[in-house]
């Protein structure tokens, strides 16, 4: 196992890993809206600004993985109201342009310090 830590996303806010990788996969982390400059400070409360955010540390964590959104096999979102649903499958579906990983979305009570939206990936490690 080769535990995963970029400065190009943001630190994990517990005791756990960004990612994992074992035997030719990467398993994320959540990703939530914070930034990589350390401040531990969750984007304002608007589900555009959050995704995009999430989507950048989902980025940045797979490519230290040796991995990419274009290898993203599955990826599950939680979201703290479904009705935004349709604002982050369009954020989400730009991001991964013609690539469509297989995906769950799930309503959830609260996430870490009150994010929107959560976002996880597990992906094949390039060649």
């Amino acid at each position: 196992m080769e535990f995963i830590q970029t400065q190009n996303a943001p630190s994990a806010i517990g005791p756990y890993s960004q990612a994992v990788v074992v035997n030719g996969m990467v398993y994320t982390s959540g990703q939530i809206a914070l930034t990589p400059d350390g401040s531990d400070k969750l984007l304002k409360k608007d589900v555009v600004v959050q995704t995009k955010q999430v989507m950048q540390n989902l980025q940045a964590v797979l490519e230290a993985s040796g991995a990419s959104l274009g290898t993203v096999l599955k990826t599950t979102i939680f979201l703290a109201d479904m009705d935004s649903f349709a604002t982050v499958n369009e954020i989400y579906g730009e991001a991964f342009g013609s690539h469509k990983p297989v995906r769950s979305t799930v309503a959830v009570k609260t996430l870490p310090k009150n994010a929107l939206v959560e976002i996880d990936a597990v992906a094949l490690v390039k060649d």
